[in-house]
């Protein structure tokens, strides 16, 4: 009887998962809706009296979205203006909702990438995980990728889309 192979264990495919660059930590959102006059106007004079009276010490070591989730128009100085009290607390701040959080987060791992274990080698990006992975982050992953990997796929090896081979 033939030996039964396992040709992808035994095959030079590197699987790259997004989810290992993931961070670990708190996420929040800060909406400060709650600090304009009746959720839409903003008045400096009040919109700093909130931020003064705000127990910040809540979003230590926390990665922090700040949003506006009413229509209001929101000079940029505001968010500035909350993010200084925030900086020396938080690990990141960004003007957003959650997925544009992860985005910022994945694009700083992913710029850090070592893409010498790429070089050269036919590369899967793994497609399911556990932990949130926003579209951007597989974009920018496949930009990085590509410029050394001798082709990249997504999905799983038993089911990968081709999605870019060198010529």
């Amino acid at each position: 009887m033939e030996e039964i192979k396992n040709r992808v264990a035994e095959s030079k495919l590197i699987t790259f998962d997004l989810e290992n660059l993931y961070q670990e930590g708190r996420r929040e959102v800060v909406d400060i809706k709650d600090w304009l006059y009746e959720g839409f106007i903003l008045r400096e004079k009040e919109f700093r009296t909130h931020l003064d009276e705000q127990d910040w010490s809540q979003y230590l070591d926390s990665y922090v979205a700040l949003t506006c989730s009413t229509d209001a128009i929101v000079p940029s100085w505001a968010f500035m203006l909350v993010t200084s009290k925030l900086a020396p607390l938080a690990k990141k701040v960004v003007v957003g909702d959650l997925e544009t959080l992860e985005t910022a987060l994945y694009q700083e791992q992913l710029l850090q990438l070592d893409l010498e274990p790429f070089k050269e080698k036919p590369v899967i990006i793994k497609g399911c995980s556990n932990k949130p992975v926003p579209e951007n982050a597989y974009i920018m992953a496949m930009t990085q990728i590509q410029q050394v990997a001798k082709s990249v796929m997504y999905g799983e090896a038993c089911s990968a889309v081709p999605l870019y081979k060198r010529k």
